[in-house]
């Protein structure tokens, strides 16, 4: 976690990035920053929740700087039990509800084995015999996203 608390930046999002860490991590099905607030603090559900917010929505870090350190720490430990045997391109539904979050759509979403309101990312891996790591992630955009002006404008 200290690798990436350094990747992140800022020593402000230190204890904030090791929350949001735990709260992916704790049990619990929805894992958008307030179930996770909750879970996390339930005696202090809104400082938690401004703080996970916080950190998610403004996010300066850049993601390639993260992904590196988590290799930099990861695959040495995978190649010493063997080395790496392949590279894996795959894609991943996530479920989700609503349909106002970047590429949510109704698609085929693996997870669900069904087409339901989805998310879905596209990855690539190493593999060793024993384990796998993720190398990058890109958000695949169905074309009711692509072919929407107002969607593909930022704010």
């Amino acid at each position: 976690m200290e690798g990436l608390a350094v990747a992140a930046g800022h020593e402000d999002r230190k204890v904030p990035l090791k929350d949001y860490c735990a709260g992916l991590l704790m049990p619990g099905e929805r894992k958008s920053v307030e179930p996770m607030a909750a879970r996390l603090a339930p005696d202090n559900v809104r400082r938690m929740h401004q703080s996970l917010h916080h950190l998610v929505a403004d996010s300066p870090w850049s993601d390639e700087a993260m992904l590196r350190q988590v290799w930099s720490n990861v695959l040495p430990v995978m190649t010493s039990n063997g080395p790496v045997v392949g590279w894996v391109v795959d894609e991943t539904g996530f479920p989700k509800k609503g349909s106002h979050s970047v590429g949510v759509a109704r698609q085929y979403c693996g997870q669900l084995g069904k087409q339901d309101n989805c998310r879905v990312a596209v990855s690539l891996s190493v593999t060793t015999w024993a384990s796998s790591l993720p190398i990058t992630w890109r958000l695949y955009l169905p074309e009711s996203w692509t072919s929407d002006r107002k969607r593909r404008t930022t704010s």
